[in-house]
């Protein structure tokens, strides 16, 4: 899938990942998509709750060999 940005938030821990994704998010204009990479196993549920507080879309949300990758669409202003 296209994306916009993308982020590296491995081996980070709570609440550093969420924060760089809002950091991210900040940059993009309404409708783009990140993608992040983290590696916190408490990340699925920090992102899912994020995304549904704040109005952005999880799009897609996958784990491979430890490392989640999640693709959050900015909310239209």
């Amino acid at each position: 899938m296209h994306f916009d940005k993308e982020v590296d938030a491995r081996n980070l821990n709570c609440p550093l990942p969420i924060l760089r994704c809002k950091k991210a998010l900040n940059e993009l204009t309404a409708e783009q998509v990140l993608k992040i990479t983290a590696t916190d196993p408490g990340s699925r549920k920090d992102f899912d709750a994020f995304c549904r507080q704040t109005g952005h879309t999880l799009l897609d949300m996958q784990e491979a060999d430890g490392v989640f990758t999640f693709l959050i669409r900015k909310r239209s202003q």
